[in-house]
């Protein structure tokens, strides 16, 4: 290591996680803490429920597990990677970030920095945290600890983009802690980093990311409201606009997860607190989360009418995206949920997703594979490679006397095969 911190992680999720093991990889002493014991005691038996880390490297990174807050007394550079989710109001949900603050707190020491990649609106980490830090301390904020923000750039999934090969954007509360915070980072780090400014710089920058992702996905998604109006394929549309050197290559679906369909709410809120209203922005939120009654309404006006009765329709996917098992603020539940509402009867399969946290979670019980009874319409709504390998043959399988609808959201099966006797409508 080039640099003589002694680093804790809070939180060991997807973004969490794939750092403090970047880190003890590296040689750095890291006390890798999180409030779910379980979720310790599975990764000091070499296991982790995310797949972002493998065995080897989860071992090899030699971490101090531990769901102890004390243990973060052994730490001088604090990196918190808590959850920043929204509440049913569409508002940021600040809870665990504050308490994993208080937790880091009581354990502050002269000397000691803290970092946050948590998700926040522009100014939170110095009017939400800092007061925190300095009560439960009772230490100076400036005088005797620094504070800086550097934005988690995680894709779950993503194997070619992992933390240490894409630019760190990092910032601090004065120049020499921005000084530490770039020597730490950038020795383990490959790609480099970037010195923000300010400590809002950097957070705008990362609600910034997601916001331009999601007005993009939200443009593709109403694109394909007006197409299928038309009667004009949007795929065949974006295969011919892309052929243009300079655009962007976004794609119609449900946006869920804990980054894009979220990310945009603490920019807004924080807007909405200066006196502006986001009004493109919050227009792209709306067509975006409207996407999963939207699919299950048009699945539900093809099947009647083409005169269904008693109809069953199974869902293949209910992760928020392909190959991962992350269920939260996933949109397929909208399909499902709409389809409930017209007294569907609806079963979900997903080869990834947990049971118990999908039963926990949205009250839903996901049906094995063998135990999938024959379906008048078979939506494709998460595109897991066992599904992209299934095609054709996976979809007929599930319909009734390989018979029906298949709803392709994402587009991945082909629509030049198409079986004789089954409709494809695809976004």
């Amino acid at each position: 290591m080039t640099h003589p911190r002694r680093i804790s992680v809070i939180g060991l999720g997807y973004v969490g996680l794939p750092v403090a093991v970047a880190f003890g990889r590296a040689g750095a002493s890291v006390v890798a803490f999180d409030i779910d014991a379980g979720r310790i005691a599975e990764l000091r038996e070499g296991r982790d429920r995310t797949g972002e880390v493998e065995p080897d490297k989860l071992a090899e990174a030699g971490l101090n597990f531990t769901a102890d807050p004390a243990a973060l007394a052994g730490a001088d550079f604090h990196i918190v990677a808590v959850p920043t989710p929204i509440d049913d109001a569409k508002l940021p949900d600040l809870g665990p970030l504050l308490s994993a603050t208080r937790s880091v707190g009581r354990q502050l020491k002269r000397g000691d920095i803290v970092v946050y990649e948590s998700t926040v609106y522009p100014g939170a980490t110095e009017r939400e945290c800092v007061p925190i830090l300095e009560r439960e301390s009772g230490l100076r904020f400036g005088a005797d600890f620094g504070v800086g923000f550097s934005p988690e750039r995680i894709n779950p999934g993503d194997r070619e983009h992992r933390f240490e090969t894409i630019v760190k954007v990092v910032s601090g509360s004065d120049a020499a802690t921005l000084d530490t915070v770039a020597a730490v980072y950038g020795s383990v780090v490959k790609a480099g980093v970037h010195r923000a400014p300010s400590i809002a710089v950097a957070e705008a920058a990362k609600v910034l990311e997601n916001t331009q992702r999601d007005l993009n996905i939200a443009l593709m998604n109403e694109l394909s409201v007006i197409l299928h109006k038309l009667g004009v394929d949007t795929q065949d549309v974006l295969a011919a606009a892309g052929t243009k050197w300079n655009f962007l290559r976004f794609f119609p679906g449900l946006v869920g997860g804990h980054c894009i369909g979220v990310d945009p709410y603490y920019l807004t809120h924080r807007a909405q607190q200066v006196g502006h209203h986001p009004e493109v922005i919050l227009s792209g939120r709306r067509i975006n989360d409207s996407m999963g009654s939207r699919i299950a309404r048009e699945t539900v006006k093809i099947l009647l009418k083409e005169g269904g009765r008693d109809l069953r329709v199974t869902v293949l996917g209910l992760t928020f995206k392909e190959n991962v098992p992350d269920i939260r603020n996933t949109r397929v539940i909208d399909v499902v949920r709409e389809l409930e509402s017209f007294g569907i009867a609806v079963a979900v399969h997903d080869p990834h997703a947990d049971a118990e946290a999908c039963r926990h979670e949205y009250g839903l019980e996901l049906a094995p594979a063998d135990a999938l009874a024959p379906a008048d319409a078979v939506i494709l709504a998460v595109a897991h490679d066992e599904f992209r390998r299934g095609g054709w043959p996976l979809i007929t399988g599930l319909l009734k006397d390989g018979r029906g609808l298949a709803v392709d959201v994402r587009a991945c099966l082909d629509r030049a095969a198409t079986p004789d006797g089954v409709r494809l409508w695809r976004l």
